[in-house]
């Protein structure tokens, strides 16, 4: 059985630090195509939600716009573990994190985790 459990939300003053991590069971990294995080409103579906970051199996990274420069994805395949660092927090990021693996053949999302919540105070 998949199952993407994460961690590590919290409430935050602006400019803080948090760290995400969501740890991986019944596959491993290297299976995946894409390892990501995507963020919603709370009480919403984190499949509708936006993306934040991703990171391929061949070590390509991906950042929306408004978390350059912020934000740094990382994975650690020993742990089968995603992290992602946030820096510099807004209180725009206030959200729901979820992360999300997509398998191969096809294009998009296989899995998602639960979210971990993230308030970020002004």
């Amino acid at each position: 059985e998949v199952q993407l459990v994460a961690s590590g939300g919290g409430s935050v003053m602006a400019g803080d630090s948090l760290r995400l991590s969501c740890t991986a069971s019944g596959f491993t990294f290297d299976e995946a195509d894409d390892m990501g995080w995507y963020r919603q409103a709370p009480g919403k579906e984190c499949e509708l939600g936006d993306l934040v970051s991703t990171i391929s199996r061949d070590g390509y990274i991906y950042y929306a716009d408004s978390v350059k420069g912020r934000f740094t994805i990382s994975q650690d395949n020993a742990k089968n573990t995603l992290y992602l660092q946030m820096n510099s927090l807004k209180p725009e990021d206030t959200a729901v994190y979820c992360c999300a693996a997509d398998m191969p053949p096809v294009i998009g999302v296989d899995y998602w985790g639960q979210g971990t919540q993230v308030t970020v105070s002004s």
